[in-house]
């Protein structure tokens, strides 16, 4: 027997649905026993069923996790940013979310938190239940299993224009403490402000603590568009540095930076590109870098 309101749901839902949505639908149980005694469906855990018998997609395995949880649950952190559009990255575990003090289940391939920082519209109206990006975002860091991961799912979340600074900033606000605040203010700025930002991160201190000699900052340089303003330049020995905050990830923005490296180059500069986040997060191999250019380039001009 076919049922064409459930197979419409179930598409909608890449090919499952829950016993709830099949009994709203008017279906008894004995019905759907018999789908399943028939092998037509196949049974996903308590509540999730597949109107076919094949594996399921990690879509299926999203509305799966949300309804196998139960209670408030929404899909939260990366696996939210993912069913929002983010790629490229990858986690063991789908992520949920629940409400501090909520009933629910536990289920093998998926995490869940209890959370005191859900808020009235954190959580989408329609379709899938899971936060919004920015909130999801904010959530992914907390439970990164490192910095390095914390910033990366921030890096990919604005590069992919899943979530903006200012988004991303409001969402941050409703954290007044955790571990890792500190270090997600910093990123925050670095996100934000990009090179503005380094002010703070103090390039030239970190040149002094390698016995590098200081560079002079904000060089303007004229090249065939105009006015080129470098963020790090030593002039006795052609070394460029140029600090990249997040936005230099824009298609716009990334095309002018390449113009502007390749007339440098072109004219006998030598231009290392070092990522503010990098430096956060790796400063001994970038500022390695950076030793290394101006000890080649002092032994070039020697």
């Amino acid at each position: 027997m076919r049922y064409p309101d459930v197979e419409r749901l179930a598409a909608d839902q890449h090919g499952v649905i829950s016993r709830r949505q099949l009994y709203a639908l008017g279906l008894t149980r004995w019905q759907v026993k018999a789908q399943l005694l028939a092998r037509r469906w196949r049974k996903h855990g308590r509540q999730s069923i597949a109107t076919h018998t094949g594996d399921l997609s990690p879509p299926a395995l999203w509305w799966r996790a949300v309804w196998e949880v139960g209670g408030d649950a929404a899909l939260d952190g990366v696996t939210a940013l993912q069913s929002a559009g983010l790629e490229g990255f990858n986690s063991p575990a789908i992520q949920v979310s629940v409400s501090r003090g909520a009933r629910y289940h536990k289920v093998p391939g998926v995490r869940v938190y209890e959370t005191r920082r859900r808020r009235p519209g954190d959580v989408v109206g329609s379709g899938l239940p899971r936060v919004r990006p920015e909130v999801a975002a904010v959530r992914g860091a907390l439970w990164a299993v490192s910095n390095r991961q914390a910033a990366l799912v921030w890096l990919m979340a604005i590069q992919q224009r899943l979530v903006t600074g200012v988004a991303l900033a409001d969402a941050f606000g409703t954290v007044k403490r955790h571990r890792r605040r500190r270090f997600l203010r910093t990123v925050l700025a670095d996100v934000i402000d990009g090179v503005q930002s380094m002010g703070e991160l103090d390039f030239a201190g970190m040149c002094r603590a390698r016995g590098l000699p200081e560079p002079t900052r904000q060089v303007v340089r004229r090249g065939p568009r105009g006015r080129v303003y470098l963020d790090v330049y030593w002039d006795q020995w052609g070394v460029v540095v140029e600090i990249e905050g997040a936005q230099h990830l824009d298609p716009a923005t990334s095309i002018n930076d390449a113009l502007r490296q390749n007339e440098l180059f072109i004219h006998g500069d030598g231009v290392l590109r070092l990522p503010v986040i990098g430096l956060r997060l790796e400063p001994d191999a970038f500022m390695n870098q950076v030793a290394n250019m101006i000890a080649r380039s002092r032994r070039r001009a020697a």
